[in-house]
């Protein structure tokens, strides 16, 4: 086997060993390649190798691990940790980049918790097309390298076609990689994660006064921008545990996730959220939520006196809604082509998203539609309401000092004029469990340019039937 592109240097291993066990993938019967980012390979320095990404071979240079972490799943701490994945290793990348390379469904691991270990088909595809679209909009994001059939089948509601997903990420700390250390080890395993996190990730604040109350900030703002941007593209991740939540701030686990057709706050896709908690409108509350969770783990090093870092914590955390709200209100403005601030802008915006609830409007198409002076026949555009904010809007603009082009193009670069929409992501899997991968291809050329608006689109615009608006995303696990 040829190892000359894989450039591993491997630090995740010099934390205290609670952190992780070494593990290695459990060989599957006959691998056969589905999908392989070539583009993503060529960045990373990684050559095919469909045995290394089927886990029947370890490049050189790997030392497996599964991560050991804990979380708040749906408000209840739990034990977790990868119970279905093995990090293979941290690639340098010809640039100089470091990244974590992990086989997701590789097998049984020390966190499995009585599960197989191993995924299906159609969860690997669904978060190989979701992430790769989210790279494509420009959210931060993990990314997926390839995915491997396995030749067997995995035991769900029914037997599904087995399959393991090649997981690139920044790195794999969680909001949850911290609750395990301030739960079951103590305050020199929290410093020593908090230390590594710094060196990984933010190395401009290591000789910082208080480093890790500056841990904290940047935390919080990296996760403030990652939800504005998924609430400025209409994103609902579904499952917003803190294990699910990285510190970096990449957008991960791509289960019950999908994008709104229909504009409304309430909306919620996981089939388990039965009461909404990871709605729409809940997931900027959600991530201060999870913050908080992560300030907590921080106590014992904001400062010496507890009553002092309790407070300091306090103090950072709810700044997460100033910052989260400047963001958004920043990306509706760019949206709406706006490229100066007004003192009511937020009740403006507000307006209109009123108006798109109350006529069930398209989110995307919506604002797609706005950026080409274009109308459809959704009884929105046809409101006195409707109108009278549409003068107005114009009015805005006319009073910028910006040429019409300049602000269409504004609106362009802020639009997508094309998301994966969730019947064309499932037809196309439901093609994959068939052996008929030409939607898939289709799907993902088309959704690699979503700020390039062109003909090619046009098919994967159109809005869903309302018979098929009551859509169910599942974990996959």
């Amino acid at each position: 086997m040829d190892n000359n592109n894989w450039n591993f240097n491997n630090t995740y291993t010099k934390l205290p060993k609670l952190f992780y066990s070494k593990q290695t993938p459990i060989p599957v019967k006959k691998p056969k390649l589905i999908l392989f980012n070539n583009t993503l390979a060529t960045s990373l320095g990684i050559p095919f190798e469909l045995n290394a990404f089927a886990g029947n071979e370890i490049p050189k240079g790997a030392e497996l691990i599964s991560q050991a972490y804990a979380g708040h799943q749906f408000g209840y701490f739990t034990m977790l940790g990868d119970g279905r994945a093995v990090l293979l290793g941290e690639q340098v990348t010809p640039n100089g980049e470091r990244f974590d390379i992990q086989l997701k469904g590789s097998g049984q691991t020390s966190y499995s918790r009585n599960g197989d270990g191993r995924a299906a088909l159609g969860p690997m595809l669904r978060e190989y097309i979701i992430s790769e679209s989210m790279y494509a909009l420009g959210v931060p994001t993990t990314r997926s390298l390839a995915v491997v059939k396995t030749g067997e089948t995995v035991q769900r509601q029914k037997m599904l076609t087995g399959a393991i997903l090649t997981r690139v990420a920044a790195s794999h700390i969680r909001v949850g990689t911290f609750e395990y250390a301030s739960h079951y080890g103590t305050k020199n395993d929290v410093r020593a994660l908090a230390d590594y996190t710094i060196e990984r990730h933010f190395p401009f604040i290591a000789n910082n006064e208080n480093k890790y109350i500056n841990l904290l900030r940047e935390v919080i703002k990296r996760q403030a921008l990652l939800i504005s941007k998924w609430q400025l593209l209409g994103f609902i991740h579904g499952v917003m545990n803190t294990d699910n939540m990285t510190i970096c701030g990449e957008t991960i686990d791509y289960g019950p996730c999908a994008f709104m057709d229909t504009y409304h706050p309430d909306t919620v896709f996981s089939s388990i959220d039965i009461k909404g908690r990871y709605a729409y409108k809940n997931q900027p509350n959600i991530a201060l939520w999870n913050l908080g969770c992560l300030a907590i783990t921080l106590l014992p090093l904001l400062h010496e006196n507890e009553s002092k870092s309790v407070r300091i914590a306090k103090e950072e955390v709810i700044k997460f809604h100033n910052i989260y709200e400047n963001y958004w209100l920043s990306g509706m403005r760019s949206k709406l082509g706006l490229f100066t601030e007004s003192k009511n802008d937020n009740i403006f915006i507000k307006e209109f998203l009123d108006l798109m609830q109350k006529y069930e409007a398209d989110y995307t198409n919506t604002f797609r539609n706005l950026t080409l002076n274009k109308q459809n026949n959704n009884p929105l555009y046809f409101s006195i309401k409707f109108q009278n904010w549409h003068n107005r809007w114009q009015i805005k603009l006319d009073e910028q000092d910006y040429s019409k082009e300049e602000v269409k193009m504004l609106m362009q670069v802020n639009n997508p004029a094309i998301i994966p929409r969730n019947y064309e992501v499932e037809k196309a899997l439901t093609a994959a469990e068939k052996s008929d991968l030409s939607l898939i291809h289709k799907l993902l050329i088309t959704l690699k340019n979503p700020y390039n608006y062109n003909s090619i689109q046009e098919e994967y615009l159109i809005s869903p039937a309302q018979a098929t608006c009551n859509y169910k995303t599942y974990c996959g696990t």
